[in-house]
């Protein structure tokens, strides 16, 4: 019989600060394999990563999360819908940082991906010792890399006549399936799953209000640019940058400014859009295992 390497993926809760969070696990053989810690985006979840866990799950320790009021995690009610949960980007942060203390995560790879990037670069500016390497796709941390309408975007403010009106068109079906096909050369290779999955959350009354939330809270991350470019510089981390060209919200100028502050980033522009591991998963796995081996057989 042929052999065959299929991972063995686990799927588990962490309570962090009384909020129970779901993630993705998968168990190398080797226990002593690299760990890459997954940060997902908006609008999904861990579930985003699942072709690629199966890609990579058998080489590496591959811990993909859920944050609160995603996926399969807790949805504890917002303070602006008469809850006791900040839905922020510095209150995610706090979520992962927790999480990756109840897993005793010492040294990991950081994948950081749209919303992952404000909440990657919180936790690595705040630990820096954790941090083995990093792995960015599609996540911003400069002022250039924000389309003009990402800019319009982020402008908004809870008090503005329609904003709120706004955002929730962002959570509709036809925008999120839009994140998925949008910019990609060939959306055949795009899966329905992801956004079908992303929009069945989404739909929960549960969920509106912590997005809605975290919507008009993106503005925040922009003053703490100057702070990540900041750690960046210091820290010299190895960098792998893989960016789907075509995304409407991040440029590719969002990508390239990385190399001036870490200018042995190794950069990988595709012909894609937003979600690039969805389509380009074939030529983007290969490139995360090669350094991963790299860095891993340097330290």
């Amino acid at each position: 019989m042929s052999a065959i390497s299929v991972p063995i993926i686990r799927h588990r809760f962490a309570v962090v600060d009384g909020i129970k969070v779901f993630y993705r696990e998968s168990v190398p053989g080797n226990a002593d394999a690299p760990t890459l810690l997954l940060l997902h985006g908006f609008p999904s979840s861990s579930h985003q990563y699942r072709r690629l866990m199966d890609v990579l799950g058998n080489r590496y320790r591959l811990i993909a999360p859920d944050y609160p009021g995603f996926g399969h995690s807790d949805a504890p009610t917002s303070t602006n819908d008469g809850g006791g949960f900040v839905y922020s980007f510095d209150r995610l942060a706090d979520i992962i940082e927790g999480f990756a203390a109840a897993l005793s995560l010492q040294h990991f790879f950081l994948y950081a991906f749209d919303f992952g990037a404000p909440v990657g670069f919180r936790l690595a500016s705040r630990r820096p010792e954790l941090i083995a390497g990093l792995i960015v796709q599609n996540g911003n941390a400069y002022r250039e890399g924000l389309s003009d309408t990402a800019r319009d975007f982020i402008a908004l403010r809870p008090e503005d006549d329609g904003a709120t009106d706004q955002v929730r068109q962002l959570l509709t079906l036809e925008m999120t399936r839009a994140q998925y096909e949008g910019g990609t050369s060939d959306p055949e290779l795009v899966a329905p799953d992801g956004w079908t999955m992303d929009q069945h959350f989404l739909d929960r009354p549960d969920r509106r209000q912590p997005q809605i939330d975290l919507a008009f809270d993106y503005k925040s991350n922009l003053a703490h640019y100057p702070e990540w470019q900041q750690w960046l510089r210091d820290a010299r981390p190895p960098t792998l940058i893989t960016w789907g060209r075509n995304d409407p919200f991040f440029t590719e100028a969002g990508a390239r400014a990385f190399l001036a502050d870490v200018p042995d980033a190794e950069l990988h522009l595709f012909e894609t859009g937003h979600f690039a591991l969805e389509e380009r998963l074939s030529e983007i796995a290969p490139l995360i295992a090669d350094f991963v081996d790299r860095i891993s057989a340097r330290t």
